[in-house]
């Protein structure tokens, strides 16, 4: 299950209290102290994985207490530390405050470690209270308090190329012909609900693809769920507009989806796109020479591609246009 939004609420372990004690040995009537240390509680981790592609496992586990330090004891020792808990998150997980909103971290790298809620210190034993002065102190002190809080886990995918267009028009269908993808096919719109990832495999190396839920007009002011499928379009690195070659009115379509995209944010407009016309089959060679030449006056100068998922006309043209956006 992909899940892109989590929250979670957590709290680090607490410090062991300082040990006051007292040497007792045979023949040392009078020992000085010997009192330890607690130990350290255990801190909440989170380490960006490369390995994770979804949120999910937050959907079902949202509370996270690590240990707390254990108390020092005589012969000046100290007490155990609580243990660390470690969160894996996919790279491009965004760290927010749930209350405030804001962004505390961002995970871009693999291996990338942040210390969320930090565990408290262990208290001091009595021993560390010994002066020329005071031989024999009973102070301590108490273990410190873990940090703790309640967070926003917000992932934005990381892609090579984003398959975006209206609802229906055969995104799914498109990834799953490409890639190793499995994303839900339909004939009706909104088929598609979380985003999809698959990867297509050029010139010995790898490219991610992205299936972008159907964007609908008014996504950038949060219609339709607009901008929680808006914010995975942000760190790709080029698009796909695909657009159903049925449609009735194909330029309207296309521009529905680029006002959202500068509407959201004027940097998704200036990213690099191939246009795509999807659900060509059906066509023979003399009618889309036809729809091709109408589709290059209403479309002017821009390029785009027409397609069938269904029938694989044109995808390996395709695949070679997605290496091109991609380098």
């Amino acid at each position: 299950m992909f899940v892109d939004e989590a929250v979670v609420n957590i709290r680090a372990g607490n410090g062991g209290s300082g040990c006051c004690s007292f040497r007792r040995e045979k023949f040392i009537p009078e020992g000085g102290p010997d009192g330890g240390n607690g130990g350290d509680g255990g801190s909440i981790i989170v380490i960006g994985d490369k390995n994770f592609s979804t949120l999910s496992k937050f959907k079902y586990q949202r509370h996270y207490i690590a240990q707390s330090g254990k108390s020092g004891s005589g012969r000046n020792k100290t007490g155990f530390s609580g243990e660390d808990i470690i969160l894996r998150v996919p790279l491009g997980t965004q760290v927010l405050d749930y209350q405030t909103k804001h962004l505390i971290y961002d995970i871009t790298e693999d291996g990338q470690k942040i210390v969320l809620a930090q565990g408290g210190r262990g208290g001091r034993g009595n021993a560390t209270f010994k002066t020329s002065v005071e031989q024999a102190p009973r102070d301590t002190t108490p273990g410190g308090e873990g940090e703790a809080g309640v967070f926003t886990f917000r992932l934005k995918l990381f892609c090579d190329v984003g398959i975006i267009g209206l609802p229906n028009a055969g995104k799914s269908s498109l990834i799953n012909a490409l890639t190793n993808a499995k994303s839900a096919v339909g004939d009706y719109a909104f088929t598609t609900i979380k985003p999809v990832l698959g990867t297509i495999e050029m010139n010995y190396k790898q490219y991610v693809l992205a299936d972008i839920p159907g964007l609908i007009k008014g996504a950038s002011d949060n219609h339709g769920l607009g901008h929680q499928f808006l914010r995975h379009v942000e760190r790709c690195k080029a698009l796909i507009h695909l657009i159903d070659i049925h449609s009735q009115n194909p330029l309207e379509d296309y521009k529905i989806i680029r006002n959202e995209l500068k509407a959201y944010n004027k940097d998704l407009a200036k990213k690099k796109e191939i246009i795509v016309f999807s659900k060509a089959e059906g066509f023979n060679d003399d009618e889309l020479l036809e729809i091709e030449g109408l589709l290059k006056t209403i479309f002017a100068r821009k390029k785009f591609i027409i397609i069938s998922s269904f029938s694989g006309f044109n995808l390996e043209l395709l695949e070679d246009v997605i290496v091109d956006l991609s380098n």
